[in-house]
C-alpha cells in the first residue's frame, strides 16, 4: 500500500491521477476533513494527516509500505518532514520517495531544509529515492493576472536559463518509482527538455496564446514590494529572490534524461504546457 502525502498539492493531485490510472493500491493524505470527504466522494481512499500531529501520522501510516513525501513551502518544512520520517521508522514503512529540490546541496534558502531532510533519510535506515526537480512550469500561472491585464509579467530574472519541468512529469516519475523496483538509494535530477530564459518563455507564451506577452525585468526591491503587497509572506519572498540569484549561476540550466528514461515519454515542452493551460492565461 502506498501513501501519497500532500495529495491536494500540484504534484500530489497529479500523482493521485497517475496511481489511479495504474490501478495501484494507495491512500491519499489531506490536511482537512473536508478534503478527505471530497476525495472519498470521488472514489479515492483518503485519510487526514498533519505533519505536526503524530497521532494523525500514525493512523495514516498504518499498513503502508511506501510513502510519497512532499511538503508545501513553509518555515517549518524540515521539522514536519523529520516527524514523518520518525513515524515511518516506527510504523515499519519500507520506502520513502521524497520530493526534494534541484541542487539541494547548494545552500539556497529553499534548498537547505530539503537537503537536511535528505541527510536525515540517509541515516534513517529506510529505503529512499530522492526526486530533485528543477523549477515548475506551473509557477508561471502565478503571473496570469498581469498577463491578462497588461500582456506582461515581471521578474528580476535577467538572462538566466532554467530547465523547468511540468509537474505532471514529476508525478509520472513518482508513480514509476513507487510502483516498480530498483529505485532504492537513487537520486534523480528532473528537468524539462530545454533551458529557457524568461524572454524565451514570453515568446512561447505569445505564440501559443496568439497575442503578445512580454517579460519585463525589474529590480529585486520592486519585485519584493509587489509580492509583499500581494500578501506573500516575507520569508517566502526572500526565498524567491534568493532562488533567482542562484539561477544566475548557470547551475539550473542542465537538461537531464531522467523523465524519459524512467517513464518512456519525453518531458513536456514549454510550448505544450502553455497550450494545455491556455485557459488560465486568457
Amino acid at each position: 500500500m502506498i501513501l501519497v502525502m500532500g495529495a491536494s498539492g500540484n504534484i500530489g493531485k497529479e500523482l493521485v491521477k497517475e496511481l489511479k490510472a495504474r490501478g495501484a493500491e494507495f491512500k491519499a493524505g489531506y490536511r482537512s476533513a473536508e478534503q478527505v470527504a471530497e476525495a472519498k466522494q470521488n472514489g479515492i481512499s483518503a485519510v487526514r494527516l498533519d505533519y505536526m500531529q503524530p497521532d494523525t501520522l500514525e493512523a495514516a501510516l498504518e499498513g503502508i509500505a511506501k510513502v510519497f513525501l512532499v511538503s508545501p513551502p513553509t518555515p517549518h518544512l524540515g521539522e514536519g518532514e523529520i516527524n514523518v520520517i520518525a513515524m515511518a521508522q516506527q510504523m515499519e514503512v519500507q520506502h520513502i520517495v521524497y520530493l526534494s529540490v534541484w541542487r539541494a546541496e547548494d545552500g539556497f534558502i529553499f534548498g537547505r531544509p530539503h537537503y537536511e531532510s535528505e541527510q536525515h533519510l540517509r541515516k534513517s535506515g529506510l529505503e529512499y529515492t530522492f526526486l530533485r526537480p528543477n523549477g515548475f512550469m506551473q509557477n508561471m500561472l502565478g503571473n496570469a493576472a498581469t498577463m491578462k491585464a497588461q500582456g506582461a509579467f515581471y521578474m528580476p530574472a535577467g538572462e538566466a536559463r532554467v530547465s523547468e519541468i511540468d509537474v505532471r512529469d514529476i508525478a509520472r516519475v513518482a508513480a514509476v518509482t513507487l510502483t516498480s523496483e530498483g529505485h532504492e538509494k537513487q537520486t534523480y535530477a528532473l528537468s524539462g527538455p530545454e533551458a529557457l530564459t524568461e524572454a524565451e518563455k514570453a515568446q512561447r507564451l505569445s505564440e501559443a496564446l496568439h497575442r503578445p506577452i512580454s517579460y519585463i525585468p525589474i529590480p529585486e526591491e520592486q519585485w519584493k514590494a509587489a509580492l509583499l503587497g500581494a500578501g506573500v509572506p516575507e520569508w517566502n519572498v526572500d526565498g524567491l529572490i534568493d532562488l533567482h540569484r542562484f539561477y544566475q549561476t548557470g547551475n539550473f540550466e542542465e537538461v537531464t534524461p531522467w523523465v524519459e528514461t524512467l517513464t518512456g515519454k519525453a518531458p513536456t515542452s514549454y510550448r505544450q504546457f502553455v497550450q494545455d493551460y491556455a485557459g488560465a492565461f486568457q
